[in-house]
Parts: structure tokens; C-alpha cells; sequence
């Protein structure tokens, strides 16, 4: 990265960084110009600067993190505990709640964080300083350490946990109703043994300061912000204060999203080429946002900016990255498959999350399965395979591109840096923000060890003593590829902001090996993805205890108990929610009570579970193709890398191939709204405003992040609960509800009938599509020979390829 050219305006805070430079020369033998990780080219920090001994070479971090701490600020205190058990019982149980209805609302952590501080400082005014058993129940001030506490504690189960999906999808699938036992120690083990393989693996991925983890910098600069926290990083650049700042950005966030949340949610949805020509098909599907490509570029809706997470805080390059693989995949090589019909893709709508029978109909998965939930090969050949939107089947062929260009990327460039930690204690970190942390008693590996030998213990018991399907050798299996993944994935994610998910590799996996038995795909799936994920989830708040100077083993036992805390009022809520309401998970559910996350992760069982893989990825298949994704993904790095060795100082080495085909991992069921105002955002803030106004950006922009998230977060919780809850959602639908601004982008093709999108050709009645075989008992088939089934079928090397793909007489 070329040093940044500052205007002129921003001298200034050059000026104090060559006056702290000066300071340091005048206490050391020498300036500190060693390379800051040998071996790791890191593309967040500038190869050309001078790296100084009291502060993080990276501007992101100094600007959100303090380079001082002080040992003796209180954080371990009966009010930081009582606060944090009191969010650990009150979000997961409201949050689990609202998971099982339609439309639902997420009261998330920033939520807490910002309720926190008011409460705390309630706390320290109205209590007594007294001792109860030699502990202060006031020990003065609410301290940003005993704020932070509270916030990991509140953000360790806010979300639903995923095993809790297992328990309700047994329930309403499979009629398997087992009892509280089982289903603790399952969501206890999938939790709890990600927090031990996150706690193993901290010396990789939060001890190293190249690990940035670029979200937690939003959340420390909103502490920082609320506590008065000033520090070098910020700078001296004139202005508001970051306070009022944070202020103003919060009040008119929040207020300016009743707007397009409620009373204008033509801005949210802001396809404003779709309005000119609503009834055009393929306009709709280049430009629309429900179900289609995004082309119309804008939303005016801060919410649907960062379903993918906020664009101020991921670096700029990264962004770019992930743009390009949206552009590339999505905006040129999804329109020629669809326009081409390639897997007859033009008879179901050009993106969509649902999967497609061959009459061009939702997949009626309820067709093929025997009474106990099993297939039917024969009510399965009778009715039809099961086809997908382009954008998704895009979607799994770069998936299976991520899992292999993962282990490349890592392989060839982070394997010196992994070495170097392996071999490196945590105290021996080449960063002021590890020497701080050295002062506090690290958190032996043995504690996580014995937690993971406690939570497989209670694994095998779940998968053993009740009918799940699954063999221990795949509970080992699913953890092997957790625990492989856990230290590139990771790596990936702290550096970029991106997560690789293992959810389609471990669906593949399981399918071919335990073919027919949903069930066991679930609990594979769990304990190979979610194991993965909620070791980074815990990972990036050790790395968030890092920055603020928490004490290791606090965190270890707030981190422990709130997961405790937290999954058992989850299973206690669902429990009491199954058994007191009426019609629970009934689409006609009177309340909104329908399960949509159980549905999809029931269907997912079924299509994974009980079709399998090998009806749509095997050698004959229709999907077949998206196999070579997995030789494509790990050719892809080796290419950059041999590109980077070439021509080391170009802007290639900003190419990250694991990051541009994992970066759309979220479609669907995001869209191209989520994405395309996300890439723009972060090229403004990031780029632009970073290069040309670079103090403003330092002191402003992880503060401008919170303030929109927090006031968007507050406002949603608002409309939802004052607007939408009550009245089962019937205030306002005979005015403002019906007006245009809220009903011009669902009358168009995008939206179509019941926002299903519209396919580009219509089947006509008692017609189909797609690959069968010959003298197969289908209706009469259309007249078409698919480009990829001719391809790849196993038939054509018998001369079978035109009757194996379709081209059957009408």
C-alpha cells in the first residue's frame, strides 16, 4: 500500500506523529523499524512505515484502542456480574422467544452495551458502599472494564443457539420429542466445545496484532466514547467531540428510520428502475432487490447496508475484494447461465432462496418421504429432482471454492506466521497491547482442555443414549474439520472481516457418508459448522478483552457462565413456548408463531439429509459442474501467490481469492441490496475520506459505525414492539400501510406474486423440465438440451446424452 497523501487540513496529526516519533528517539538506542511479524505480508499495514514501539502500526486500531491500561481499575465486581448474569438471562430468552415468530426482532448486543452504561452509573449513584461476605457491593465509579464485562457476557448467547433448531426440527419433523437432558447437554456441547477449541487457538488469532478483528474496533470506540476515554490514536484534530458526536449520529439514525422501516419503505426497497417498468421481467430481475440482481445500485436504509456487517469497518481492500466476486459472479456469470438456461435456470426466478420442483413450483418436500420421515425412491422419481434459483446454486459452487482456497491461502501465505506463534508465547508479542495484557495471569490451556473433554463427554452421551443416526466417528470427524478450519478461517476473518462457512461443506460430507438420515446431518452439520463458528465468536471477544485490557481469566468465567446461562433459558423458554401454544410452528399460526428458521433448517435436513448429495452433485447430475469449484478454489491462490512473489509491491497483493469467493456466502438470503450500497459505503469512508481526510476519519469514522448501528438497533426494537407487535400487526394497514411509498416496489416482477419472484418463462400445465433419464414416468418434458447436463452427464459417454438431459418428444 503506497503511503496515504494527506490534505492539508490533516498536516497537523502527521505532525504529532513525528513529534512522538521524535520523543522516542530521544529514550531509545534506536527507532523501531524491525518488521512487525517476519514472514507475513500483511496487507492492512503500510510496508513503508515506521513502526512505533508504544502503539499499534495499525491507524484503525489507534484510532478505537488506548495504548495505556490501568492494573487497577476495577472490573471483577459483584456489579459487573450481577448486570452481566441479568442480560444473560433477559436477551436470550426475549431474543428466543421472538425466533420463533413472524416477522421477528433481535435485540442485539450494542443494545446492552448502551443500556449497560446508564445502569451501571445508576448502580454507582444509588447503592451503599457496603461489603456483603468481604464483597463491595459499590466499589465506586462504573469503570469501562466493568462495562466491557458486561457487554461479552450480555453478547455470548443474544442469538439463538443453533443446536436449539436440532430440538424444535425433531419435534415438528421427525415427532422426536426427547427430554430436557438430551437437549442441554447437546446445545451445551456444541456451544461450549467452540469456546475451548477458540481458547486453544488464541495464541493465532488474538495474541498476534495483525489479528485486528475489524468489528471489535467499533465496539471499542464506543466504549471509549462513553467512558471519555482520550488517547493518542484519536488524534488532535479540532471539531465536535467524539461524545456528541456519537450523539448526533444516534438520534438522527434513530429517527430516520422510521422512515424507511415504516413509513416510507419505498427507501429500503429503493429500486427505482423497477418503478418506471414494473411489468418488465427482465428489467425486474437486472434491477430488482427482492428477487433479483440489484442493479439499481441504492437504499436509503442503514439496516440493510450491514445485514452483512458494516462497511466503515471492514478495510477497504477487503471490501473490494468481495465487490469484485459480487460483480464478477453474480452481475456477468449468473445473467449468461440464466439467460442461457443453463440448469433450466429461466423457468424459476433469477434469485431466490427457495428450492423448485420441475413444474417450476416451490419443492414439495412433503412428496417423497415415507411415514417416518425417510425417502421414497419411488415417490421421488414419480415426482421430480429438486432444482435451484442460479444465484443459489452459485452460491454452493462458491462455497465449495472458499473451503479449498482456505486451506490454499493459509498454506501459502500465513504458514511462516503460523509457525512463528506456534513457537511464541503470549507474552512474547511484538505489540504494546500484548506487553499491557502480560501483566495479568494468563488463562492456562488445560482449563480448555478439561472444558472440551466435559463437553465431548456429553456429545457421545446425546448421539448414544437417544436415536440421533450419527456414529461417534462422525461427532470426530465434524470436530476434525472444526478444529482444522478454526486457525485459517479465523485468520482470514480477523484480517478481512469475512467468515468462510462450513455449513455447505459439512451438509456434502455427511451426506454422502450417512446417506438417508436427517437427523444425523443435523448434528453433523452443528458440530462441524457451529463448533467453527462459535470458537471465532468467542475468539473475537477474547480479542475484544485484548484491546480493553480485561484480565484473561475474568473473561474465561464470564464467557463460561454466560454461555451456561444463556443456552439453558433458551431451551427453558422453547420448552415452554411448544407446550403453551397453540398451533406452534403452524403456518396458519394465529400469533405469527410459524418457525421460519425451523422450516428452512427442516427442509435443509430433508434435502441434505434424506435426497442427499448425490441426486444433484454426483457425476450425472444437474449440478455436477459446481464440483470443479473445489479444484478452481484452490487454484486460484496459488496463482496470486506466485503473481505476489512477481511483482510484490503491486495492488495484486490486495488480491484475497478465500475473501472474493466467500464474500457472498450470504446469498440468500441477503440480496444484492445488501451488497452493492455495502461496497459503495466502504469505498467512500474507507478509501476516499480515509486518503483525503485522513484525522477526520481517524477521530469519526468507528464512531459514525456505532452511532448508526446503536440508533437503528434502538429503532427497530421501537417500531417493532410500538407499530407491528400489537394489534397482531394490523395498525396502520388501512392508511398508511396501502399508501405508495409502501407499495410501489411489491407491485412489480421483482416482488411477483407473494414476493416469489417471476421466472423469465412460465411452464405450461402439465408440462416439466430438466435431467431424466430415458423412459422416465414424467409428463411430457420441454424441448431442451442443457449445455451443463450434456456436459457432465454420465450418459454421454454411452451416446445417451440428449435422452439423459431432457430432449424427450412433447
Amino acid at each position: 500500500m503506497p503511503p496515504a497523501t494527506y490534505a492539508a487540513e490533516d498536516r497537523h496529526s502527521a505532525g504529532s506523529l513525528e513529534e512522538k516519533l521524535a520523543g522516542d528517539e530521544k529514550t531509545l538506542d534506536h527507532p523501531v523499524v524491525v518488521p512487525f511479524e517476519p514472514g507475513f505480508d500483511d496487507p492492512n499495514i503500510d510496508p513503508e512505515a515506521v513502526l512505533l514501539d508504544d502503539d499499534s502500526p495499525y491507524p484503525e486500531v489507534r484510532s478505537a484502542v488506548a495504548n495505556t491500561d490501568d492494573p487497577e481499575m476495577p472490573c471483577n465486581t459483584m456489579r459487573a456480574w450481577v448486570i452481566g448474569i441479568i442480560w444473560s438471562i433477559i436477551l436470550p430468552g426475549m431474543n428466543q422467544f421472538f425466533f420463533f415468530r413472524y416477522p421477528s426482532v433481535t435485540v442485539t448486543g450494542i443494545v446492552a452495551q448502551l443500556l449497560s452504561y446508564p445502569l451501571g452509573r445508576l448502580w454507582a449513584y444509588a447503592l451503599p458502599n457496603v461489603k456483603i461476605f468481604g464483597i463491595s457491593v459499590n466499589p465506586g465509579p462504573f469503570t469501562v472494564k466493568e462495562h466491557v464485562l458486561v457487554t461479552i457476557m450480555a453478547n455470548v448467547g443474544y442469538q439463538s443457539a443453533y443446536a436449539t433448531d436440532i430440538v424444535a426440527v425433531q419435534r415438528v419433523y421427525y415427532n422426536q420429542i426427547y427430554n430436557f437432558s438430551y437437549q442441554w447437554m447437546v446445545v451445551m456441547s456444541t456451544q461450549l466445545i467452540g469456546f475451548s477449541i477458540g481458547g486453544i487457538a488464541r495464541r493465532f488469532l488474538v495474541a498476534p496484532p495483525s489479528m485486528i478483528w475489524p468489528t471489535n474496533l467499533v465496539t471499542c470506540a464506543l466504549f471509549n466514547t462513553l467512558h471519555s476515554q482520550h488517547y493518542a490514536g484519536i488524534g488532535n484534530r479540532g471539531g465536535i467531540s467524539r461524545e456528541w458526536f456519537f450523539l448526533y449520529v444516534f438520534l438522527g439514525s434513530f429517527f430516520w428510520y422510521f422512515f424507511p422501516g415504516y413509513i416510507f419503505q419505498a427507501l429500503s426497497y429503493f429500486t427505482w428502475v423497477c418503478w418506471i417498468a414494473p411489468k418488465n421481467v427482465v428489467v425486474n430481475q437486472l434491477f430488482g432487490y427482492y428477487n433479483g440482481l440489484g442493479m439499481s445500485l441504492i437504499t436509503f436504509d442503514w439496516s440493510q447496508i450491514t445485514y452483512i456487517g458494516s462497511p466503515l469497518a471492514s478495510p477497504w481492500w477487503a471490501s473490494a475484494n468481495v465487490a469484485v466476486g459480487f460483480v464478477f459472479f453474480f452481475w456477468i456469470l449468473t445473467p449468461i447461465l440464466y439467460y442461457t438456461n443453463t440448469w433450466y435456470s429461466k423457468f424459476m426466478p433469477i434469485s431466490t432462496r427457495t428450492s423448485y420442483d420441475n413444474t417450476g413450483q416451490e419443492y414439495d418436500v412433503t412428496r417423497i418421504l415415507t411415514p417416518e420421515s425417510t425417502l421414497d425412491i419411488r415417490l421421488y422419481e414419480q415426482y421430480s429432482p429438486l432444482f435451484l434459483s442460479t444465484t443459489f446454486a452459485m452460491t454452493y459452487g462458491l462455497s465449495f471454492a472458499s473451503i479449498t482456497a482456505t486451506i490454499m491461502h493459509t498454506i501459502l501465505f500465513f504458514r511462516k506466521q503460523i509457525w512463528i506463534q506456534s513457537r511464541r508465547s503470549l507474552s512474547e508479542q511484538p505489540d504494546v497491547h500484548a506487553r499491557l495484557m502480560s501483566k495479568y495471569p494468563q488463562v492456562p490451556e488445560w482449563w480448555y482442555s478439561i472444558i472440551f473433554v466435559i463437553m465431548f463427554v456429553f456429545s457421545v452421551i446425546s448421539i448414544e443414549v437417544w436415536k440421533t443416526q450419527m456414529p461417534v466417528w462422525a461427532l470426530v470427524l465434524a470436530l476434525i474439520i472444526a478444529f482444522v478450519y478454526t486457525i485459517p478461517v479465523g485468520m482470514i476473518q480477523a484480517i478481512t472481516n469475512q467468515q468462510v462457512g462450513l455449513n455447505v461443506i459439512t451438509e456434502l460430507i455427511i451426506g454422502y457418508a450417512l446417506p438417508g438420515k436427517p437427523v444425523a446431518m443435523m448434528m453433523f452439520k452443528t458440530y462441524g459448522y457451529i463448533t467453527m463458528a462459535q470458537a471465532l465468536q468467542f475468539t473475537s471477544d477474547f480479542k475484544l478483552g485484548h484491546y480493553m485490557k480485561i484480565p484473561p481469566r475474568v473473561m474465561f468465567w464470564a464467557q463460561v457462565l454466560a454461555a451456561v446461562i444463556a443456552g439453558t433459558v433458551q431451551l427453558g423458554v422453547q420448552a415452554w413456548m411448544f407446550t403453551n401454544i397453540k398451533g406452534m410452528c403452524d403456518p396458519a399460526q394465529p400469533d405469527g408463531f410459524i418457525c421460519p428458521s425451523t422450516e428452512v433448517f427442516g427442509t435443509a435436513s430433508i434435502i441434505w439429509g434424506v435426497i442427499g448429495p448425490q441426486r444433484q452433485f454426483s457425476q450425472g447430475q444437474i449440478y455436477y459442474g459446481l464440483l470443479f469449484f473445489f479444484l478452481v478454489g484452490a487454484a486460484c491462490p496459488l496463482v496470486a501467490y506466485l503473481v505476489a512473489l512477481r511483482w510484490p509491491n503491486s495492488i495484486l497483493r490486495y488480491v484475497n481469492f478465500p475473501v472474493i469467493f466467500n464474500g457472498t456466502s450470504y446469498i440468500p438470503p441477503a440480496s444484492a441490496l445488501n451488497y452493492v450500497p455495502w461496497a459503495i459505503v466502504g469505498f467512500i469512508f474507507n478509501y476516499v475520506i480515509r486518503r483525503r481526510h485522513f484525522s477526520w476519519w481517524t477521530k469519526y469514522n468507528y464512531i459514525l459505525s456505532a452511532g448508526l448501528d446503536s440508533g437503528v438497533a434502538v429503532s427497530i426494537i421501537v417500531v417493532y414492539f410500538a407499530l407491528q407487535y400489537p394489534k397482531n400487526g394490523t395498525i396502520g394497514q388501512n392508511n398508511i400501510l396501502k399508501w405508495w411509498g409502501n407499495t410501489v416496489s411489491t407491485n412489480t416482477a421483482d416482488f411477483g406474486p407473494q414476493g416469489a419472484g417471476t421466472p423469465l418463462s412460465v411452464m405450461p400445465p402439465g408440462q416439466t423440465f430438466g435431467c431424466v433419464p430415458p423412459n422416465h414416468p414424467y409428463l411430457t418434458c420441454v424441448r431442451r438440451i442443457d449445455f451443463w447436463c450434456v456436459l457432465f452427464s454420465t450418459a454421454r459417454r454411452r451416446g445417451e446424452a440428449f435422452a439423459d438431459c431432457g430432449q424427450v418428444p412433447l
